[in-house]
């Protein structure tokens, strides 16, 4: 996707952003930049900071260092309230409340509400508006979290972990109401998820975390251009001679068979089969090899940031 799709303020951008807890650093020194109208993918291992980053955009934590902003304004603040909407893990609903309560709730709490949008999610799913909320499936219950959140009709959409407590088939529709409601809108979403597979096809950037820092962020395009898998028979130990002069992120060896992910820095030579990588090979890639060098494409920099670099937790 081009730099001009993406002019105009971020929808998020941290500087320096760091939370420490007791135990230690959670985030450290992250930098990066969500442009406006993107469906990001937060990706990272338990324990990597994904959480953190999300409740500190949604105002649940103060950092313990750098800053954060939403449209360029603080978390907390009147305007980036209203233009953002957050869905925690735990899906926080009143179980005693029906879901036409439940409805009325948000309604009351948010100026900018749009019945008609929460309302047509619940039926899409058939969930009975007089049924209490304790007593719904744990689909139903996302569901009526989902409309919540949409009747907000907010700019910017931060999910965490949206879709864990869903079968295959649930998880598969509310994910594509999801982007239907966020592409008729142009809402910007930053969505956590383990599910590798269901990022394919459905977000237009990235954000890796891992070991407290950010190690990889961009434009899906930018990052498959900047990326190649090579594959081809070992000879010796070692990098293979003429993969020495890229940066490398990974490599396998099964048998006699060598597989890397490259950073390609010119034309790859040798007797090697070149490709493309997937989504899921990118992701796996960087998840598995924290000591490879970070990446932070242009779309996803701050002013200053330069290209390739980042920095992680010590």
């Amino acid at each position: 996707m081009s730099d001009v799709m993406y002019a105009g303020e971020p929808a998020l951008e941290a500087h320096g952003l760091g939370m420490r807890y007791r135990r230690g650093w959670a985030l450290r020194d992250c930098t990066f930049r969500l442009p406006a109208g993107s469906i990001c993918g937060l990706v990272g291992p338990n324990g990597a900071g994904k959480t953190t980053l999300l409740n500190i955009a949604a105002h649940v934590l103060k950092p313990t260092q750098g800053s954060l902003s939403l449209f360029g304004e603080a978390p907390g603040s009147v305007e980036s309230g209203r233009r953002t909407a957050f869905l925690a893990q735990d899906k926080p609903l009143f179980r005693r409340f029906t879901v036409a309560e439940t409805l009325r709730l948000g309604r009351e709490l948010n100026p900018g509400w749009d019945q008609r949008a929460a309302e047509d999610i619940v039926r899409a799913g058939n969930v009975p508006f007089d049924a209490k909320i304790g007593t719904l499936s744990g689909g139903q219950r996302t569901r009526v979290a989902v409309a919540l959140a949409f009747g907000k009709r907010p700019d910017l959409l931060l999910l965490d972990e949206p879709m864990s407590d869903l079968d295959p088939v649930v998880r598969h529709e509310l994910m594509g109401t999801l982007l239907a409601e966020a592409g008729e809108r142009g809402t910007t979403v930053l969505m956590s998820t383990h599910v590798l597979a269901e990022l394919d096809n459905v977000c237009d950037f990235l954000v890796v975390v891992s070991g407290g820092g950010v190690r990889l962020a961009g434009d899906v395009d930018e990052l498959m251009t900047v990326h190649a898998v090579v594959t081809g028979v070992r000879e010796g130990e070692g990098l293979p001679a003429g993969l020495g002069y890229h940066t490398l992120v990974e490599s396998r060896t099964s048998g006699r068979q060598f597989t890397a992910l490259i950073r390609p820095e010119g034309p790859v030579t040798g007797p090697w089969e070149v490709a493309a990588p997937s989504m899921e090979e990118l992701l796996l890639a960087y998840l598995r090899s924290p000591e490879a060098p970070p990446l932070i494409t242009p779309t996803a920099q701050v002013q200053g940031q330069a290209f390739g670099t980042g920095t992680v937790a010590a």
